[in-house]
């Protein structure tokens, strides 16, 4: 086990690196000067080098990525062009309402989706479990956006029930949350759905079923033990990928997280911010993940992580 924590960390150095060394290679040979978003109007050319100066944009590729290695091991990754401060400390204020967000959303799919999920498999070729398949496919196909327009118009705008956008209380995670929801739900459940499918038709359920053992049990402590795998993998890929900051949903409620940062950050051209995101939203993915790996010698004892797996 500690070797296998020692090389997945080790992983996620290198794959953190790589990530942000890609990243910043992309930025710097996109096509703007973003001298030029920072400039007063009709710059002089004095007055952009002097900004590039200043950026430390005039100096070449591989001496600005020098720079830019030697102060991330110090654990600075630039200052932020557009806020004037450390690009690290602006994006990890914006990180909370992403977390909160993340969290709200992925533990209201799992509360929704796993019951659903079961419910469908035990009901399957029904007409309950028809209609039910009908609402999870036809949440797979609506985009976030409409979703989130959908619901800010009804229920901000003619009902007035909840703010429109930003963060002023706890009511304001709502729209938001059931925004991301509903896509998450769909796809989980209908996951659900089909490892159950294959576990409760499977011949253990059979035998143990032949030996009196109650419905409730053979779906919970037998159908769905050998199901939480597959599930609990699809749970922590989608809460990584909602810590990467869900970009729609944030633009759409205008909700102050890493995901309308960046978007913020690449209409400014701020290099520093959009490194800082993507490094901090790599680590925590990475971090997700690794604590997925760990959680399935619990599920199944039959797993074991490390060399010497069977």
């Amino acid at each position: 086990m500690r070797r296998y924590v020692l090389k997945r960390v080790v992983q996620t150095i290198l794959t953190a690196w790589f990530t942000v060394t890609v990243v910043f290679v992309l930025l710097r040979l996109a096509p703007g000067d973003p001298a030029v978003s920072y400039a007063p109007p009709n710059p002089s050319s004095e007055q952009l080098e002097a900004i590039r100066r200043e950026f430390g944009l005039d100096q070449p590729l591989l001496s600005q990525y020098w720079t830019f290695l030697t102060h991330l091991l110090h654990g600075d990754v630039g200052q932020s062009f557009q806020f004037r401060q450390s690009a690290l400390t602006v994006v990890l204020e914006r990180l909370p309402y992403t977390i909160t967000l993340a969290v709200a959303a992925i533990v209201i799919t799992a509360v929704l989706a796993i019951p659903l999920g079961v419910w469908m498999a035990r009901r399957a070729n029904t007409a309950g479990e028809l209609g039910a398949n009908i609402a999870t496919i036809a949440g797979q196909s609506m985009p976030d956006f409409w979703i989130g327009f959908v619901l800010l118009i009804v229920f901000a705008v003619n009902l007035q029930w909840f703010p429109s956008s930003g963060f002023t209380s706890i009511s304001s995670l709502v729209l938001p949350t059931l925004t991301i929801v509903v896509l998450q739900v769909a796809l989980i459940s209908r996951l659900v759905r089909r490892e159950m499918s294959v576990n409760l038709n499977a011949s253990y359920v059979t035998i143990a079923r032949s030996r009196g053992v109650s419905e409730r049990r053979l779906t919970w402590r037998y159908a769905f033990s050998n199901s939480a795998i597959p599930v609990v993998t699809a749970l922590g890929t989608r809460f990584a990928a909602m810590l990467n900051g869900v970009v729609i949903v944030e633009v759409v409620f205008r909700w102050p997280g890493v995901g309308q940062l960046v978007v913020d950050a690449l209409e400014r051209r701020d290099l520093p911010v959009i490194q800082a995101t993507v490094l901090v939203t790599v680590l925590l993915a990475l971090f997700v993940q690794l604590a997925v790996d760990l959680i399935y010698p619990l599920l199944d004892p039959r797993v074991r992580l490390g060399e010497g797996a069977r």
